[in-house]
């Protein structure tokens, strides 16, 4: 029995996993001969990405524009899988604020991690619908995603990042009439993979068979659960006991639809990755506008090329 590191793209699980997680459970990586093991990173170590690339975790999951970035400096790291074929972040606030649309976030405090990606996104979001991108005012909230209450109590007057799939879902003070919730692809954001699974470029040379049956037994967890969401509820209470299962139960059926493209599991997709890297280039995140032709391949799927 092989064992397999694969380290997930947040700071604990979440649903997003739920399909690695049900093969585990259904037995279907022990048929394909491996012990696989999940974990998360530690920040102060870097994100997935940076485990990867020193060898210190198997496979990863990881945002498709990161990925873009750190080849341009380190190309060690490919892509082998689509996770999700959608953006999942949102902008949000409450009515108390006067925000209606995206324009009038210019003049409004936002809170969001400023990296470049994220200034950028929320720029055009504004831009897309009129408003004056220089007039947002950025509140610096790092990783931490406010709440409808933060918002309400003042902290900032709207949000960008929370997932509509994760966050959004949980519990506030905030009667939902109160609420004001943009999924960032409703409003103007390019299309792009939110995550795609990965390993070392050298592994996929070096042992192709373990990638492939890594994949075959993930494709079929995640497929499972794009039929029946809810088969992974149970597991959850194991995973990440201190979620609420009502929780669990909402994301599910909401996230699964994003792991499949015509009904087919993990395949990167030219029309996302493209325009995205183009996007990217436009906003001077990357240098390289066709660096994205060399960062995934679809080879080692179930399905092939």
């Amino acid at each position: 029995m092989k064992n397999v590191k694969v380290m997930l793209e947040y700071f604990y699980p979440w649903t997003n996993a739920a399909g690695f997680y049900y093969a585990r459970e259904q037995g279907w990586y022990k048929e394909a001969g491996l012990d696989v093991e999940f974990t998360v990173y530690d920040p102060e170590r870097g994100d997935t990405l940076a485990y990867l690339a020193r060898g210190d975790a198997d496979f990863g999951i990881f945002p498709s524009n990161r990925l873009l970035v750190q080849r341009e400096k380190l190309p060690v790291v490919i892509g082998v899988a689509a996770i999700n074929h959608r953006g999942m972040e949102t902008v949000q606030t409450v009515r108390s604020t006067g925000i209606r649309r995206p324009a009038d976030l210019s003049g409004k405090r936002v809170a969001m991690n400023p990296t470049p990606r994220g200034l950028a996104m929320i720029r055009q979001l504004v831009k897309a619908d009129g408003g004056d991108p220089d007039g947002i005012i950025i509140v610096n909230s790092g990783a931490r995603e406010l709440t409808p209450d933060a918002i309400a109590a003042g902290a900032a007057d709207a949000t960008f990042g929370s997932y509509w799939a994760w966050e959004i879902l949980m519990d506030t003070a905030v009667p939902d009439e109160e609420r004001i919730i943009w999924p960032v692809d409703e409003i103007g954001a390019p299309p792009y993979h939110s995550y795609l699974l990965g390993t070392q470029e050298e592994a996929t040379k070096r042992d192709p068979e373990t990638v492939r049956a890594f994949l075959a037994a993930t494709a079929r967890g995640f497929q499972a659960l794009a039929a029946e969401p809810l088969k992974a509820a149970p597991l959850y209470e194991r995973i990440i006991p201190y979620f609420p299962a009502s929780l669990i139960e909402r994301s599910l059926p909401l996230i699964a639809p994003t792991w499949l493209h015509n009904g087919v599991w993990g395949v990167q997709r030219t029309e996302l990755m493209a325009p995205y890297a183009e996007w990217l280039a436009d906003h001077d995140i990357l240098k390289n506008r066709d660096g994205w032709k060399g960062a995934y391949t679809n080879a080692f799927l179930p399905q092939g090329e």
